[in-house]
């Protein structure tokens, strides 16, 4: 707390001298809107100068709204992102540099992963917390199974899944993996098995595409199988925007993988025993792999005058380590916070444990356009799944048609 609170002494020496109303935006997601509401409430108590509107948008419709609004002068002052947005939001004038003193904040007290939060040398935002991926297991199948552990390795995470899989005629009744190329398996596929598989996604500057490699082609093909030739699952197998989720936490799916943003929602949904394990290996002893990403706060060009000195101090607020530690509890993602992180009961804890043990080797992918990018990744998957397309056709289309992306935003 006591950097937290030098900081504030730094950034704002003296009070408001007016009443200032600022704005935020967010996307819809429970645990997340009802935290931020939370957090204004005492922000509010704290600065009784600054009232602070709170709006969020359907996720889909987000980006949209944001391009609407902030050239016409409207929306908010400080709206929260996913980094991967952050080149774009850039180039299009939605966001404003940070203060100096923001970015020195950031480097000494952030995670590694933090750093994407920059673009050309300047800071564009800053997390409140962290997130990367983890196995979701149903221990109360798994008992029923006769499964004693967690898969550590891909070859066991097949032969629970087959075991955890339940059919009737072709219909299946309870499967042992949800199934999720537009949830997290994108994910899965570009940024962990093809680093476990020995390749690597992309370029170390991020320009160029990689993965139409053989280690892509062996993660897109031993993915994909998990479908095609070991039936441990089937895409839609229960409906909604999330329902490999909803179909884990109605105990029809044994295993998931998901980002730590999902636990909060998961422990007030699911009603049976659950653990979480570090993602399975290629074999005992291989490469780990993680995906890690975070959603930052940003300042907008429409915080102006007292608007600014507000939105700023309200940032201020937002990413301390007293937040950070609320936000862990409530929404159940990770301290962005070097310090916070290093805490052993974080690390030994049954279900942050293994997602802050992944933090040490996981990658944040550099994006340029998140949305598009992760459309050509589901589009590979799909083709082969839905379409029965080869593979290595499907891998091909799709590092052309990222390389374009890429090409397109550093020209």
């Amino acid at each position: 707390m006591k950097k937290v609170l030098i900081l504030f002494v730094l950034v704002f020496p003296l009070a408001l001298a007016q009443n200032v109303t600022i704005t935020y935006w967010q996307y819809e997601f429970r645990s997340k809107v009802e935290a931020i509401n939370e957090l204004i409430r005492r922000f509010e108590a704290q600065n009784p100068g600054i009232k602070v509107v709170h709006q969020t948008f359907p996720y889909d419709a987000f980006q949209q709204k944001v391009a609407a609004a902030i050239p016409a002068g409207q929306g908010p002052d400080v709206v929260n992102l996913y980094y991967g947005w952050a080149p774009t939001w850039v180039k299009a004038g939605y966001l404003v540099p940070l203060p100096e003193d923001w970015t020195r904040r950031l480097d000494q007290d952030f995670v590694a992963m933090a750093q994407a939060a920059k673009v050309g040398g300047k800071l564009y935002g800053v997390p409140t917390a962290v997130r990367s991926l983890a196995l979701f297991y149903n221990k109360d199948l798994f008992r029923q199974a006769g499964i004693a552990n967690p898969p550590r390795s891909w070859e066991e995470f097949l032969t629970a899944a087959q075991k955890l899989t339940l059919k009737q005629g072709n219909r299946f009744l309870q499967i042992g993996y949800g199934i999720a190329p537009d949830g997290q398996d994108h994910h899965l596929v570009r940024e962990v098995l093809v680093r476990q598989f020995g390749g690597r996604p992309y370029s170390e500057d991020g320009k160029k595409v990689l993965y139409s490699s053989e280690a892509g082609l062996k993660a897109l093909s031993f993915y994909t199988d998990w479908v095609r030739k070991y039936e441990i699952g089937v895409p839609g197998f229960f409906p909604g925007n999330n329902g490999y989720r909803d179909g884990f936490m109605a105990g029809k799916i044994a295993m998931i993988i998901d980002g730590s943003f999902a636990i909060g929602t998961i422990q007030q949904g699911a009603r049976f025993n659950w653990g979480v394990a570090e993602l399975p290996l290629e074999r005992p002893g291989g490469r780990k792999a993680n995906f890690g990403s975070f959603w930052m706060h940003g300042l907008t060009p429409l915080a102006t005058g007292p608007k600014r000195e507000a939105a700023l101090r309200f940032l201020a607020f937002i990413t301390s380590e007293e937040t950070q530690r609320y936000w862990l509890e409530k929404v159940g993602e990770l301290p962005a916070s070097k310090n916070l992180i290093r805490d052993p009961k974080l690390s030994l804890h049954p279900i942050y444990g293994p997602f802050v043990l992944s933090l040490a080797y996981a990658k944040a992918t550099p994006f340029v356009d998140e949305a598009a990018q992760r459309k050509v990744m589901v589009d590979a998957i799909n083709r082969v799944l839905l379409q029965g397309m080869d593979p290595a056709q499907s891998l091909r289309m799709a590092a052309e048609e990222e390389q374009k992306i890429l090409d397109q935003f550093w020209r």
